[in-house]
């Protein structure tokens, strides 16, 4: 960014010492706004300073450039340049301005409009756009526009980096025409380096070793296979096909055979055209796993050129190099002299100039070839700079400027053979999981290493940087130093665990992944080691809890609770609930449910169930209770708070229910909690009681049919995770769609607790299809399966106590031995008669919700259960004193959740009207209102009988409630009236009862 403070001191600097000297400045002529300096960003450390006047910046006399100059304490040697321009962006730019503003150069920074906010431009003293006309990369390419603004500012020299002009000989060329220095080789090492052809060329010249190979590069495949196929030419696949011009791993493909050459050259040919303008490729014998060695080496144009030693670039995917490292080991001493020498004379033989480097290939038997010759900086040169001590971009600019390697002390006596060893990886913003597949996005959260033996070379990342899709992904570079390969290594691997980034996607878990693999550490690996480990590519999950937490929180303070939560009603309490103390009496010794179940199976357990005297309850305020008065969006760490004494007063009920579809659907969607997690903690935490859950039957705990083996899987990890009775249903009480569930169950090893959906009258003969013979009828189906316990799933409150006592003895009658399970709401009120009436007639168990949760659309009062049946033949064996200490807490709990309620009041009667779910009634409260229906709920319960009728009378659970719900707000916001409904017997096909299909008029 424009440096203000900068402007401010200098303002101060020429005001006060300016005006001592007798020169004194009007203060209007040094005022340094945002908008006068925009402009330019003019702050250099030297001539290139200026004063803001009407006729815009001039720079400063000689005289007062000499007081800022000792006032910022400037003590630098004779400059290279005035004035350092970095042709580049990211890291390597950051790296260039850094490396002249240490040497006393003025820097000058460059940027696209997309890169307007990036760290590099605000590094440098000046820094000027681009044209805005052309594409992100493009703009970095455009050789006029740059040489201009040389020109034009009075820069000395350019220093390209890597990518993009660093090897463009017309850009070195058009530089030196224009009195414009590049820090670079010479246009005429780059004509011959930078085609590799010439550069094979010269290299078989003056006698390096080089892979067979085309002479000339080719610009279609056809001329490929024509010089392949050629029986002069010694080649065989397979080939690679390599670029002509650029590197980078750019416009490299392997070709395995004959058939793959065509679509792999066009590949190379199309990758090379669009990043370096040249399409040419040339084609060379593959070496089949090879390592990958390069020599650093520095020249002065003199023909004296020196070694930096090796680097080991071997691991590497699609050619692209990932850790690099120095200098390499496991090579034989003759071997790494030969490479030493072969690199030296044929830079020598060029007269080259400046930083390159010679890359080679290593083969098994320890021979090397000759790759190529990258006359420029490279990615990589840090881990050099690390075990030599020498900087290479100083070094750059300083034989730039006319400085001979005598001059600066670079000669290869003076060069120390490292001691110690270096390794570098590069950070980017690509997901390993999806191939690599960059990432963009903004930075909310960039918290860098450090520590003894790290250098950070960072560049495009900084807390709120934007990633974009235009350029190379490299975020930072890490390189670590240390004595040895394992040592560096496991400094990297502490420095990335450090490493910070939210917003975008890391490589950062590929890169733990190579760190800590054995081969790595203990061996020298070839080019082929990542294709050979997949392994590598799996991701580490990081929960980034820190950041969620603060998003959620600000989210809520600014925004407050989102309305998507159906959070409409008041706000929460402010009290705590205080968890109560309930112990055991340790002389009880009565065998558990649960401990039957586990010692002998689900068929013990249900023998049990039969053989119990009196009543055993099901607490559904995990589940069901919590669902129908507030949405299900009990939290996990609320049921955990009061599982321990839970665990004690309900020790001898039948089960506590505490998993279903809707916990499944909230916990993910509005919650983000893992309903896995929630069952492996309460089953941790309450140990001895049975579990319970609803199972839609092929549906398992969605909304569609998954494959059999999904379910089948799900029912088998469900009971490994604690889970024990398994409550089946079919929404339409189909036989066929609850087999699927049922068998899953009964393989996994749990209880098979089948129910038959109750809904009608099965006291009103006149009622018509769901009379007392349709519910025997089917609960003989279900027999004949071989279920373990019988469920009567009232969803929507309309057992009364008649029908209750006439349904369950006619089942008990005819069916002796099979346990019977009653489920009810209470929505009329009626709820503890009609459960006591099924006792009374034979059931064995019923469900209820602790007294703070139960009535209305809930279940039963558990508490008026346990003292209405207390010392009678049907005692539940529960402490009265236990559950209503277990309420008190439930009672301070349920104001925590006040935004969710509902609004209900009282129960209702008139669900034996509509007949709509429990379970459904406040999910569709609160949908109404999101659908403009506020006020019109009276209108949408009519309408909701209205629908019933006009699907056939169905029985209405999940998903037959929410088709006949979505259909009542349809007619309800539609402003359908006078809707006729007449009756159609329509038989159904086999094993199907007879429905009734109604037709409609409306007005």
């Amino acid at each position: 960014m424009i440096r203000l403070s900068r402007c401010r001191s200098l303002a101060s600097v020429l005001t006060r010492r300016v005006g001592c000297a007798g020169h004194r400045v009007p203060r209007q002529a040094i005022r340094c706004t945002a908008a006068s300096v925009s402009a330019t960003h003019d702050f250099s450390s030297n001539s290139s300073f200026g004063f803001a006047t009407d006729a815009g910046i001039r720079p400063l006399s000689t005289a007062a450039q000499q007081v800022v100059d000792n006032e910022s304490g400037s003590s630098y040697a004779p400059r290279p340049f005035g004035k350092l321009m970095a042709a580049n962006r990211g890291e390597i730019a950051t790296r260039i301005l850094r490396a002249g503003t240490e040497l006393g150069c003025s820097t000058v920074g460059i940027y696209s409009h997309e890169d307007r906010f990036t760290q590099h431009r605000y590094k440098a003293d000046q820094a000027f756009q681009l044209s805005s006309d052309k594409s992100p990369v493009a703009a970095y390419l455009d050789i006029d526009t740059i040489v201009n603004l040389c020109d034009s500012n009075g820069v000395n020299a350019v220093h390209p980096g890597y990518g993009f002009l660093s090897e463009n000989a017309q850009f070195a060329k058009k530089l030196e025409d224009a009195g414009v220095v590049f820090v670079g080789p010479t246009v005429d090492n780059l004509n011959t380096f930078g085609d590799k052809t010439s550069a094979k060329n010269l290299a078989i010249k003056t006698k390096v070793p080089v892979v067979v190979g085309s002479d000339d590069a080719f610009a279609t495949p056809s001329e490929a296979e024509a010089w392949i196929n050629d029986p002069s030419n010694p080649i065989t696949y397979p080939v690679i096909v390599k670029a002509a011009m650029g590197g980078g791993g750019r416009g490299i493909r392997v070709v395995p055979a004959a058939k793959d050459l065509e679509p792999m050259f066009r590949l190379a040919s199309n990758e090379a055209l669009n990043a370096f303008g040249d399409g040419r490729c040339f084609v060379e014998k593959y070496v089949e796993k090879p390592r990958h060695i390069e020599v650093q080496c520095l020249g002065d144009g003199t023909g004296d050129v020196i070694h930096l030693y090796d680097r080991d670039c071997s691991v590497q995917r699609r050619h692209q190099k990932v850790i690099e490292t120095a200098p390499a080991t496991g090579l034989s001493r003759e071997t790494r002299e030969n490479i030493f020498n072969d690199a030296v004379r044929l830079l020598k033989a060029n007269n080259y100039r400046n930083a390159g480097t010679v890359e080679f290939l290593v083969d098994k038997d320890g021979n090397h070839y000759f790759m190529e010759v990258n006359p420029r900086v490279q990615v990589e040169h840090t881990i050099t700079e690390e075990i030599t001590g020498i900087d290479i971009v100083q070094s750059q600019i300083m034989i730039a400027s006319g400085k001979t390697l005598t001059e600066l002390g670079l000669t290869q006596d003076a060069i120390q053979e490292p001691t110690s060893y270096a390794m570098q990886c590069r950070v980017t913003t690509e997901n390993p999981a999806l191939d690599f597949r960059p990432d963009t996005g903004t930075i909310d959260v960039f918290r860098m290493p450090c520590g003894f033996g790290i250098r950070l070379d960072d560049g495009p990342g900084f807390q709120g940087a934007k990633i974009t899709p235009h350029y190379d992904s490299l975020l930072v570079k890490i390189t670590a130093k240390a004595r040895n390969r394992k040592d560096a290594a496991s400094k990297l691997i502490r420095a990335l665990r450090e490493f910070r980034v939210r917003g975008v996607q890391t490589n950062k878990s590929f890169l733990l992944n190579v760190l800590n693999n054995k081969d790595f550490l203990e061996g020298e690996v070839t080019t082929g080691f990542i294709a050979d480990n997949p392994s590598l590519m799996s991701p580490l999950k990081e929960r980034d809890r820190a950041q969620k937490l603060l998003h959620y929180i600000g989210e809520i303070i600014v925004n407050g609770t989102p309305k998507s939560l159906g959070a409409t009603g008041d706000p929460p309490s402010s009290v705590n609930p205080i968890v109560p103390e309930i112990h055991m009496d340790h002389k009880e010794k009565k065998q558990s449910l649960k401990m039957i179940f586990d010692n002998h199976g689900p068929e013990a357990f249900a023998k049990a169930v039969r053989e119990n005297e009196g009543l055993l309850i099901t607490d559904t305020t995990w589940r069901d209770a919590h669902q129908s008065l507030l949405a299900t969006r009990l939290r996990t760490i609320d049921m955990l708070n009061i599982a321990g004494p839970t665990s004690v007063a309900l020790r001898n009920a039948y089960s506590l229910e505490c998993w279903g579809g809707a916990t499944f659907d909230v916990a993910m969607r509005f919650l983000n909690e893992c309903p896995w997690d929630r069952l492996n903690l309460l089953r941790e935490a309450v140990p001895d009681i049975p579990f319970q859950m609803l199972l839609r039957g092929a549906n398992a705990v969605g909304y569609t049919s998954y494959p059999d083996n999904v379910v089948y899987e799900f029912c088998k990890l469900a009971k490994e995770a604690g889970m024990d009775v398994f409550r089946v249903f079919d929404s339409l009480n189909y036989v066929e769609n609850m087999r699927l569930g049922i068998d899953a169950v009964g393989q996994a090893g749990g209880v098979v607790e089948a129910a038959v959906c109750y809904t009608g009258d099965v006291t009103e003969p006149k009622r018509g299809l769901y009379d007392l013979e349709y519910y025997l009828g089917f609960v003989r189906e279900l027999e004949a399966i071989g279920i373990h316990v019988l469920a009567i799933k009232d969803m929507a409150g309309l057992l009364k106590p008649n029908g209750s006592k006439m349904l369950v003895a006619a089942i008990r009658e005819e069916f002796p031995n099979l346990p019977i399970h009653v489920h009810t709401h209470d929505t009329a009120g009626t709820g503890v008669a009609s459960m006591l009436a099924a006792a009374e007639a034979g059931a064995d168990a019923v469900d209820a919700a602790t007294d703070a949760m139960s009535g209305t659309t809930s279940q039963p009062s558990l508490g008026a259960l346990v003292a209405s049946t207390q010392g009678t033949k049907l005692d539940t064996g529960i402490d009265l004193h236990q559950v209503s200490t277990l309420n008190e807490y439930w009672e301070e709990c349920r104001g925590l959740y006040l935004p969710f309620e509902s609004g209900q009041k009282s129960g209702s009667a008139d669900v034996y009207i509509h007949e709509m779910p429990g379970g459904q009634y406040t999910n569709l409260l609160y949908q109404s209102s999101q659908l403009g229906l506020t006020g019109q709920w009276s209108q949408v319960k009519a309408a909701y009988a209205t629908a019933n009728r006009l699907l056939g009378d169905i029985i209405k659970v999940t998903p037959s409630s929410k088709v006949t719900g979505d259909l009542a707000q349809f007619i309800v916001g539609e402003s359908f009236d006078g809707i006729q409904i007449s009756v159609v017997n329509i038989p159904a096909p086999n094993k199907l009862p007879t429905f009734r299909f109604y037709s409609k008029q409306i007005d």
